[in-house]
């Protein structure tokens, strides 16, 4: 491992996904991948909205009063940067199954057609070079995003 960030955020905080971008842009700034920024931004943006959003933290991790945890955490290996994304919610994300409209038709396609969940997740599918999550044993889990930095340069060039 090259390089390493961890933070923790609080779901009901208002700047939340603003906090989780900025830190995930001064990471890769820092770690010379200024080029994988904008995609990595919208990644955790995604990831962090779907806590913001749908999670509830899960019997056994809820303490009444206390605010629903994130904890993202940047990883920088020679090969790779990883993303991830832990929240208190044991429930499994919506992973895409499939493209119901090849991306030519979707364009053409007023928005109360297409589909109405899992297009976040669609997003970051096409985004990333790897996706998966992983339940805790203790509750909740965690989404981890893989991007491969084979072919990806300090500048974003391929």
């Amino acid at each position: 491992m090259e390089r390493y960030r961890a933070l923790t955020l609080h779901a009901d905080s208002p700047d939340t996904v603003l906090v989780a971008r900025n830190a995930v842009r001064g990471a890769l700034t820092d770690w010379g991948l200024a080029g994988l920024a904008e995609d990595a931004r919208l990644v955790v943006s995604e990831l962090v909205g779907n806590v913001v959003n749908h999670a509830v933290a899960d019997e056994r991790l809820a303490r009444p009063g206390a605010p629903r945890r994130i904890d993202i955490t940047l990883t920088k290996w020679p090969k790779w940067f990883f993303l991830s994304v832990a929240d208190e919610d044991s429930s499994p994300p919506t992973f895409p199954l499939g493209e119901p409209f090849s991306p030519q038709l979707a364009q053409g396609l007023p928005e109360a057609v297409l589909p109405d969940s899992g297009r976040g997740l669609l997003i970051i599918h096409r985004l990333v070079d790897a996706l998966w999550w992983v339940p805790e044993e203790g509750g909740g889990k965690t989404i981890f995003c893989r991007f491969d930095l084979g072919d990806r340069c300090a500048d974003g060039s391929v």
